[in-house]
């Protein structure tokens, strides 16, 4: 498969899934959280509790796994996103509002459990107690078992916005 073709499989895995699974270890003790994320800009945000574990083992480190897969049946089916990186809390107040509108839309269910009186992202974080955290890639892995079975490929994210 041509190198074009599998980086078009990855961004469309990673446009077209939800749930991002993030790993942490602290102390000899390791962690696992999925998190609602939304790729923008070369990174993956999320909205998280700042006392989660996730957070407080992975913040500044790393040390911090994350992976993305689609749902499988077989394991021809399988492929996937794997990736070490770092963990950090986004505080400019334009790119929160930019990711908050753009995270509304590719999960409108959200909006669900906004009350009314929650109009704005201040509002919203406020409300939910959370801030919003973004994974910053330092490498990634494509993983896609259709190329043949254990296929895993290093790709770079830079070269995403070319191929859209």
């Amino acid at each position: 498969m041509e190198d074009k073709t599998l980086m078009r499989r990855a961004i469309e895995l990673i446009n077209n899934s939800y749930t991002m699974t993030l790993a942490v270890s602290n102390k000899r003790k390791a962690w696992a959280t999925p998190v609602y994320y939304l790729y923008h800009k070369g990174n993956f945000f999320f909205f998280s509790s700042p006392k989660s574990r996730h957070i407080v083992d992975g913040m500044g480190c790393y040390e911090v796994g994350a992976s993305i897969y689609q749902d499988s049946h077989s394991w021809q089916e399988i492929r996937g996103i794997q990736m070490a990186g770092k963990i950090e809390m986004i505080k400019n107040p334009l790119l929160i509002n930019e990711v908050f509108k753009k995270y509304l839309k590719k999960f409108p269910t959200t909006k669900e459990l906004i009350p009314l009186s929650v109009k704005d992202i201040t509002a919203f974080l406020k409300n939910f107690r959370v801030k919003l955290y973004c994974f910053i890639p330092i490498i990634i892995y494509y993983l896609d078992n259709e190329v043949y079975f254990g296929f895993r490929k290093e790709i770079n994210l830079n070269e995403f916005s070319s191929l859209k």
